[in-house]
């Protein structure tokens, strides 16, 4: 009698491990092995052959500062562009009317046409820092000519 009840306890408790090794835990779906759950799916090198977004056509910057970024500084030799970074690097030159000579950095970070998008850092001869109000006036100015091009655009 006892090895009929221990032989009946081992194959409940086999059974009840089966069925709890079926489980796919508390999210898997009924037709979902818990390793294809995204939580838990890992990535593999393959992954990296399946991307079909071109990296070559995704350009995170506003054509608008970019090319209002061109004209206000036109003054100012351009030395590199990087339209995918959004980076446009001057050498010195002097303004119109000016006497000082700068360069400039600017950096579109978004495509977003808005203030917080535009980056411009000035320096003068030497590296010398240039006032806040000269940099804010020619951000101001890059703006506002952003913003004739996108009405010029038509696209409002």
């Amino acid at each position: 009698m006892k090895t009929a009840h221990a032989a009946r306890l081992v194959i409940a408790a086999t059974l009840c491990a089966g069925l709890a090794g079926c489980g796919g835990g508390p999210n898997a779906g009924p037709n979902e092995s818990p390793d294809m759950r995204p939580e838990v799916r890992r990535t593999t090198i393959w992954d990296a052959f399946r991307s079909s977004e071109n990296p070559n056509t995704a350009v995170g910057v506003n054509k608008y500062l970019w090319n209002a970024s061109l004209e206000v500084l036109n003054f100012l030799p351009v030395q590199t562009v990087d339209p995918f970074t959004g980076v446009i690097q001057t050498g010195y030159g002097t303004p119109p009317g000016g006497g000082r000579s700068y360069r400039a950095t600017i950096k579109i970070a978004d495509p977003a046409l808005d203030a917080r998008s535009l980056k411009l850092s000035l320096q003068g001869p030497g590296g010398a820092a240039v006032e806040p109000g000269t940099v804010r006036a020619v951000e101001d100015a890059i703006l506002t000519r952003a913003r004739q091009l996108r009405i010029q655009d038509g696209r409002l």
